[in-house]
């Protein structure tokens, strides 16, 4: 049932306090198609791969900081109570890193960090008792963007049917200027009941009335032509070039009363053409692929397990 929409703006910023507990369940799928050209001769030619992460994070809200330029910084321990990884392939691809290892890892840990006030998460502690370094801790910790909703949000109040425009770096590629852009609208108002695929048997901590906010984003490169080789590979030496161009959408449930996330349905399309080469040798790993990713996020009842 949708309910009848709230007259005039309202801030959907998050507001905690200190003690706050949540927990969220990530599931998200991504099927790949690829072609991989090595200096080793691969005879199998093309590859078909299909990778699933299944997480369950508790999120509690350590202490809040006011900061001089307004808002709070929110000091927030996230416990991943489930963190795994499978994928399958029928093809060996010498670019994909051990990401099943990774996330295993971080099961039963917990990470502190910090909620800027614009929505940057910034400030973790120390992994380096689970991890070798943070590089191989980022596609895990990485999941945690989602739950900042102010990130992609107007600082100011908004209504039903407002429209507006957002823009951030994609970490983790082989570009530094690979580019999400977005445009968000505020569709109505329903219950937070109607919007969560959470068990029945207990009752989620947040309930009530839920904005519905749908995106439309596009990635790409802001030029094809200029070098944006991250540094990670340049301090082995290597060089990145090519395109990478990609579409979706996302299904967003906010809680009216207080701004956090009770459901997220997020599906993605890209086209990589790309190419990672030496700059000593000259060898030279090129990658064609297509992948779809759909993504689902959901708030938990804190007595329900998963």
């Amino acid at each position: 049932m949708v309910l009848a929409a709230s007259i005039g703006k309202i801030s959907l910023a998050p507001k905690f306090a200190a003690g706050d507990t949540f927990r969220y369940q990530i599931q998200s799928h991504t099927h790949t198609t690829a072609k991989i050209t090595t200096p080793i001769l691969n005879p199998e030619g093309g590859t078909q791969s299909d990778q699933t992460i299944q997480l369950v994070i508790r999120l509690q809200v350590l202490a809040l900081r006011a900061m001089p330029e307004g808002g709070d910084a929110v000091r927030v321990r996230a416990l991943y109570e489930r963190s795994n990884a499978d994928s399958e392939s029928d093809a060996f691809d010498p670019t994909q890193r051990n990401l099943s290892r990774e996330y295993s890892l971080m099961e039963a840990h917990s990470v502190d960090f910090t909620i800027s006030p614009n929505g940057e998460l910034i400030d973790f502690s120390d992994l380096r008792g689970v991890y070798a370094d943070r590089a191989a801790a980022q596609p895990v910790l990485s999941w945690l963007n989602v739950f900042s909703t102010r990130a992609g949000l107007p600082k100011t109040a908004i209504e039903i049917g407002q429209r507006w425009k957002s823009e951030r770096p994609v970490p983790n590629g082989p570009f530094t200027d690979l580019t999400w852009r977005g445009e968000s609208s505020y569709l109505r108002n329903e219950s937070c009941e109607e919007e969560h695929t959470a068990p029945p048997q207990s009752k989620l901590p947040s309930s009530g009335e839920c904005a519905v906010i749908l995106t439309q984003f596009e990635i790409s490169r802001r030029s094809s032509h200029d070098d944006a080789t991250p540094d990670s590979y340049l301090r082995n030496g290597l060089r990145t070039s090519g395109t990478w161009n990609g579409s979706g959408q996302s299904l967003d449930s906010i809680s009216l009363e207080k701004g956090t996330l009770i459901s997220s349905t997020e599906t993605t399309d890209q086209k990589m053409d790309y190419e990672i080469k030496s700059a000593t040798n000259g060898s030279a790993i090129h990658q064609v692929a297509q992948t779809h990713t759909q993504t689902d996020v959901t708030l938990l009842p804190l007595a329900v397990a998963p």
